[in-house]
């Protein structure tokens, strides 16, 4: 890996994404995923890789004593500065490069492993800074969301696992569906506590901001669609995986 080139990359996502990605359904989804890790978070010290703009960080950090927040982007370390949250201290660094000092209750990586260039190595630096007990609490973009199936019967694109242009324009890797995050999280020596999808979702996501935005979709139906999402976790715009170092 070019270190040099792959911070460039980064920044360069970051600036794409702090100018166009600050959605609706963005935030919206933070919060869901918060509200579903919350039963598994030990409290403690907490690690989250990868802040964006620090909306989630600050949802994170009133549930823990300390959140140490890692990310290869300085504009994103700004960014979420700038929110002063008072229990929370930063990292830049690339993730492969990232040496924790600390053992923690629990590590974030929401939106993380679809970006990085080396996952078992990240995998292995996760595994390896949580405590026993701990949880890894990962989330990423499924590829069989409803809204990417209707993309292919539409004919937009060919396949599932392809990446799309919005998908590269993010600095998007690879796609998963829960198979494949589950046996890339046991490979590297986890076992999976508990796993599921988050928001059914059925429209592209210029779409689903315009419908949340306009009011189409209200509160009662977002609630819907998150519940939704407990039946047919195959067809959720996240899935997601909470796991522990195997003994």
């Amino acid at each position: 890996m070019d270190n040099a080139n792959e911070k460039k990359l980064i920044e360069g996502y970051a600036s794409n994404y702090i100018t166009s990605n600050d959605s609706s359904q963005q935030r919206l989804m933070r919060e869901l995923e918060m509200r579903t890790f919350k039963p598994y978070m030990n409290g403690g010290r907490a690690l989250e890789l990868g802040c964006e703009i620090g909306y989630m960080s600050e949802l994170i950090a009133p549930l823990v004593d300390r959140l140490d927040i890692v990310d290869g982007s300085e504009e994103f370390i700004k960014q979420t500065r700038q929110r002063n949250i008072p229990n929370a201290a930063y990292f830049c660094s690339l993730f492969e490069e990232f040496k924790p000092g600390d053992k923690y209750d629990s590590v974030f990586a929401s939106h993380v492993l679809e970006h990085l260039f080396d996952v078992p190595a990240v995998l292995e630096m996760v595994r390896k800074a949580l405590k026993p007990q701990g949880c890894f609490i990962a989330a990423v973009p499924n590829a069989r969301a409803l809204s990417r199936q209707l993309a292919r019967h539409m004919g937009l694109i060919e396949d599932l696992y392809d990446l799309t242009p919005n998908d590269l324009r993010g600095g998007h890797r690879r796609v998963y569906d829960r198979v494949t995050l589950n046996r890339e999280l046991e490979s590297a020596g986890f076992e999976i506590i508990a796993q599921g999808g988050i928001f059914f979702k059925f429209l592209a996501d210029f779409q689903m901001d315009k419908m949340i935005d306009s009011g189409i979709l209200g509160a009662a139906q977002c609630e819907g669609l998150y519940k939704l999402g407990h039946e047919y976790p195959d067809m959720c715009a996240d899935i997601y995986a909470i796991a522990r170092p195997r003994p």
